[in-house]
């Protein structure tokens, strides 16, 4: 029997990468969007190219709107019967000095990575229950596990998803439901430019040094990174390896950076992130 997996943030990047790899596999996949047709960041023309390959349905869904949560889910069980992976890739990132952040950007940033995963998480489960298999992706980062400067607000975000998911996989367990975390390290997408929200302030100029030294790091480190379809590989073996694995690095070198972290101490770690990216 064919499965289906529902992937959010499928409009470009990782979300895209995987939507391709999973339908060349031969799965159906349900590729959701903030918005098919273009509006709100996705991108028609990929959303046209998705549409047009077998066995993919794609569908609005932003996952900080609840009404569009309900029908997306609800239509892509209409159109396969069931759903056997969902991956939770909608996100973006808050970059800049906290001081500069808005109350407004820290309540988004929060209900897009954090409770929108959530939110589309507890609409899937009573179906993953009731089928009683059913595999929930989440999409983290490295940065779940170490932090770099100005990302304090996506940095906290990817805590949480990481500390909820941890939690999570042991009251889904008796139901044959498993947990899986994807930590991806610097990726090539458009995730500095599109998928990225600079904070600044009228008036507040102390940190412009600071910043300017961040993000020049911080655009090499993207230049650097691995393709997105790195990733999405990395995905569609969680997806089927049958095991209860946790956490799976992905990109060339995010075991490696987890590895350091876990291996030093703080004060060499932070020395090793402020040599890279402050001189």
């Amino acid at each position: 029997m064919t499965k289906t997996i529902l992937i959010t943030g499928a409009s470009t990047g990782i979300g895209y990468a995987t939507a391709l790899l999973f339908q060349q596999r031969g799965w159906n996949v349900v590729a959701t969007m903030r918005s098919p047709s273009g509006s709100g960041g996705a991108s028609p023309e990929k959303a046209t190219a998705l549409t047009a390959l077998e066995n993919v349905c794609c569908l609005r869904l932003d996952v900080t709107d609840s009404e569009s949560v309900q029908q997306a889910i609800a239509q892509a069980l209409q159109r396969f019967g069931s759903i056997d992976v969902l991956v939770n890739n909608a996100g973006y990132g808050l970059i800049g000095a906290f001081e500069a952040c808005s109350i407004e950007q820290i309540e988004r940033q929060f209900a897009t990575n954090v409770f929108g995963l959530m939110a589309v998480t507890r609409e899937l489960l009573p179906h993953f229950r009731e089928q009683r298999s059913g595999i929930i992706m989440n999409v983290s980062s490295i940065g779940g596990h170490m932090a770099f400067p100005l990302y304090s607000l996506y940095h906290s975000t990817k805590w949480a998803v990481e500390g909820f998911s941890d939690s999570l996989q042991y009251e889904l367990e008796p139901f044959n439901i498993r947990v899986k975390l994807i930590e991806p390290g610097p990726i090539k997408t458009d995730f500095y430019e599109r998928s990225a929200d600079f904070a600044t302030k009228s008036g507040l100029t102390a940190y412009d040094t600071f910043v300017a030294k961040v993000m020049a790091a911080m655009e090499n480190a993207g230049d650097a990174g691995s393709p997105p379809e790195v990733t999405a590989q990395v995905i569609y073996k969680a997806a089927t390896d049958n095991s209860r694995r946790l956490r799976y690095p992905a990109g060339g070198n995010a075991g490696a950076l987890l590895f350091l972290r876990k291996l030093l101490p703080d004060r060499l770690f932070g020395g090793i992130i402020r040599g890279a990216m402050l001189r």
